[in-house]
């Protein structure tokens, strides 16, 4: 899979921060929403059934026996609220069958149990105390109980609990913001070198520049050597194959001279090591023009402009076959390829075309991808055998021996489309020749 489609799942880094800080600030907001709340409950409950237990101590000192043997109270509680009706404050005494209660509970009954709660009147949810004991005159246990409406404790903490979301989901959100502001600013150096690579990308910049923090300083510093000892090895490259370009073409043309002067069995010993001497430069002087340029980042060229040029010299080459090339690319189409290795790949298809196409050649393109593009060079000529499509595009591999040729060109454009991380496919064409699909990338946005 290509890097660029693979980067499109990737999350960012500021993505991964942000999450990270998401969810932590997730799992503590819903931790304190719920676990606060439940803490306060507890504590006002507890301090309410504490009040509740020192009613129940008065009423445990005022219950008495009177001379007929019945359970009564010889004084009230001390809280006038025990004598209101239905005021959410109540007591009972209970014996056998037998109860007396508080004048607040009026006509009703405290009833319900521990697992289900206790309702009292008014359909109050009501928080209980109990406790039995024993007095001399009664055989039986006395039951005591205290209730207090507790309606009005939950309405209170059901406020607190809404406040308490509130004052959370407040504070998630503040801290979000300041956290996506604080990676935006951590972040922003590896912003600032994105942008620097776009200009050395461009052609815009040869290095790095600008501050950066300590712990990225030594990666710009690596980059920036890197790219020097690029550019000077491309540029090397280029001058040794132009060197050694011009410093064997003499020789092996004098050889070649020379040989023509011999007689025809000296010919035939000699023409062929010469041949393979040629092909064995052309293929590594083609290679090594595969280094590229020394602004290889900022490629780009015309296709279609470079056709039209190609076409013009090759017209007059094959002047003599009424050849017609039909380019159909468009004009605002570039490719992140370098002008000299553009032309040598689009050349030597091109030529192929013209040496074999009967009189029509047609050049188009289709958009593979946002990334991508495939430049479709086909012809009407011959075409071969779907069998030979792979072997034709090895080193010296000529399927027509009469044709001048070392059978490198081909070879040269699939490892120079390779090298610009493309590929040359090779298809029959609905014009009956062959069809060569060229898979170039597009310059980066």
């Amino acid at each position: 899979m290509p890097i660029n489609s693979r980067s499109k799942h990737l999350p960012s880094l500021r993505s991964r921060l942000l999450l990270a800080a998401t969810v932590w600030l997730l799992a503590i907001t819903l931790s304190a929403g719920y676990l606060v709340p439940s803490f306060i409950k507890s504590y006002l409950i507890d301090q309410e059934k504490q009040q509740l237990y020192l009613y129940l101590d008065e009423l445990t000192a005022l219950a008495d026996v009177d001379a007929t043997g019945k359970l009564y109270l010889p004084s009230k509680l001390s809280n006038p609220r025990f004598q209101s009706p239905y005021s959410g404050l109540y007591w009972a005494l209970t014996v056998n069958d037998t109860q007396i209660r508080s004048r607040s509970l009026w006509d009703a009954k405290i009833t319900g149990n521990d697992d289900d709660g206790y309702i009292g009147p008014d359909e109050q949810s009501l928080l209980v105390v109990k406790r039995k004991f024993l007095l001399p005159e009664i055989d039986e246990p006395v039951e005591l109980a205290i209730a207090a409406n507790q309606d009005k404790l939950m309405a209170t903490l059901k406020k607190l609990t809404h406040g308490l979301w509130l004052i959370l989901l407040t504070m998630a959100v503040g801290i979000l913001v300041l956290t996506w502001l604080q990676v935006s600013w951590s972040l922003w150096p590896l912003k600032k070198l994105q942008q620097n690579l776009k200009n050395v990308r461009e052609g815009n910049s040869t290095e790095l520049t600008g501050f950066y923090p300590l712990e990225v300083r030594p990666v710009i510093d690596d980059l920036n050597a890197l790219l020097f000892h690029y550019q000077e090895l491309l540029e090397r490259a280029r001058n040794h194959a132009g060197n050694l370009s011009h410093a064997l073409k003499t020789p092996i043309a004098v050889l070649n001279n020379e040989v023509t002067l011999l007689d025809e069995e000296a010919k035939q010993k000699l023409s062929p090591p010469l041949q393979q001497l040629q092909q064995h430069i052309d293929y590594h002087l083609g290679r090594a023009r595969m280094a590229g340029a020394a602004n290889i980042l900022a490629a780009k060229t015309a296709p279609s402009t470079r056709v039209d040029a190609i076409s013009m010299a090759m017209d007059k080459v094959y002047a003599h076959r009424n050849v017609v090339l039909v380019n159909e690319l468009d004009s605002e189409l570039n490719v992140a390829v370098e002008k000299r290795d553009l032309d040598e790949i689009i050349g030597n298809l091109i030529e192929n075309s013209y040496k074999w196409s009967n009189s029509l050649i047609r050049v188009h393109q289709t958009d593979s991808d946002a990334h991508q593009v495939t430049i479709i060079i086909e012809d009407d000529g011959p075409g071969i055998d779907a069998s030979e499509y792979e072997s034709v595009l090895k080193r010296g591999v000529r399927l027509d021996e009469t044709t001048p040729g070392t059978g490198l060109g081909l070879n040269i454009v699939s490892e120079l489309a390779h090298s610009y991380r493309g590929s040359l496919t090779l298809n029959s064409s609905s014009l009956g020749g062959l069809k060569a699909e060229l898979l170039l990338p597009l310059p980066r946005k």
